[in-house]
């Protein structure tokens, strides 16, 4: 399981590194389906992964002087509180992984679609601005709740949306990565208090974990150092492309 955990997170985080996601929504169904983790287990073991691989594509974009800024401090803000509360309801309340299915499907589809089509046929001049400051933190809010409770990075989903209005993606990128990684620390540390006290498979799975996360940090490193050298058309289809690609495998999910 460990070498096999090792190659999923290394050549997800290869694919999606340049983009500013930490390739957890992608790991969270190999978990599931193929690995067999338990739930509520899987949310810990995949906010693990984040923790351990977030410093390899950190350092490079640090390296290169990228990281940090207004865009990092508003995402944190947003996505550390959020990622608590989601924490709290994944262990109390236990929503169901359908109700979330259909949310990051209804999302992500036409979402991918709109940004592959605004990529390749470019908008007029009168394209909508970045969201306001408030805005995006409500979205890393929003974002972080999610993350808590299904531990996903919040790239998956913020990438599309701050790039779709007009953010290059060299920007939103090590500041989505960033957030991901404060905010899994924090998540992991919420999981690991709340295992105390709550019944059932709340703690991760360290071996997979750390695996996973291993292969992550190496990937995430090398898709970091790729990412200056792709043009910024093919960086929003890549981000256009896997946010469709995760909501079709949502939606295929809920149709099973």
């Amino acid at each position: 399981m460990g070498s096999l955990g090792f190659a999923a997170g290394l050549l997800i985080s290869v694919a999606t590194a340049p983009v500013g996601v930490s390739g957890a929504v992608f790991l969270l169904p190999v978990q599931v389906s193929v690995l067999g983790v338990p739930s509520p287990a899987v949310t810990p073991t995949n906010l693990l992964y984040n923790v351990v691989a977030g410093p390899g594509a950190l350092l490079r974009y640090w390296q290169a002087g990228r990281l940090g800024g207004a865009l990092t401090r508003l995402l944190i803000a947003g996505t550390v509180p959020g990622v608590v509360i989601g924490a709290v309801i994944r262990v109390f309340a236990v929503p169901g992984p359908r109700v979330f299915r259909l949310l990051v499907a209804a999302l992500l589809l036409p979402l991918g679609v709109w940004l592959w089509l605004r990529t390749v046929r470019p908008a007029p001049a009168r394209t909508y601005g970045p969201p306001s400051p408030r805005t995006t933190t409500s979205l890393a809010l929003a974002v972080g709740v999610a993350g808590g409770i299904y531990g996903i990075g919040g790239g998956s989903l913020l990438g599309p949306i701050l790039v779709g209005r007009g953010a290059p993606v060299a920007v939103v990128a090590p500041a989505a990565l960033a957030s991901t990684f404060v905010t899994s620390i924090v998540g992991a540390a919420t999981y690991a208090l709340l295992s105390l006290t709550a019944t059932g498979d709340v703690a991760p799975d360290w071996l997979l974990g750390l695996s996973c996360g291993a292969g992550g940090l190496v990937g995430g490193y090398l898709g970091a150092r790729i990412q200056p050298h792709l043009p910024e058309i093919a960086l929003r289809l890549l981000l256009g492309t896997l946010a469709t690609g995760v909501g079709a495998l949502y939606a295929v999910q809920i149709l099973r």
